[in-house]
């Protein structure tokens, strides 16, 4: 063989190596209660959560509480098997947080009652969302 076919089968090598470790990595969403159990076992790796922000009946966002400091906050949150949970994260309240319409928070349990977010994900209402238009001379 070659000199260079040898260089092309390592690269190609490497590569697959790659692949097959970023998809070990790949987390699928789970719920509060999965995430609680896997903290349990002692599994502290980070766990992907979809759901909402608990609102009341009005739409308002209730369990919101922001530090002192503004540095960090502790919301409410429904995952989407109904299920509601304290999360904590660490950092400032993002931009229309409160208008979010589906949330991931990512992160474990660090004890049983509280959730803590490394990082937090918002779907926003939409600019987009259809509406009807009416002229005037209609």
């Amino acid at each position: 063989m070659k000199k260079g076919h040898i260089i092309g089968i390592g690269i190609i090598a490497v590569a697959i190596l790659i692949i097959i470790s970023s998809i070990g990595d790949a987390s699928t969403y789970e719920s509060f209660s999965t995430a609680k159990a896997l903290a349990v076992k002692g599994d502290s790796k980070a766990i992907h959560v979809v759901g909402e922000l608990k609102k009341d009946a009005y739409g308002r966002v209730v369990g919101l509480q922001v530090e002192e400091d503004k540095t960090s906050f502790i919301f409410t949150m429904v995952d989407n098997d109904g299920i509601e949970q304290q999360v904590y994260y660490n950092e400032p309240v993002p931009a229309d947080f409160v208008r979010t319409e589906q949330i991931v928070v990512i992160g474990s349990f660090k004890s049983e009652e509280m959730f803590v977010a490394d990082k937090i994900l918002m779907k926003c209402p939409s600019k987009y969302q259809e509406t009807e238009v009416q002229s005037a001379g209609m």
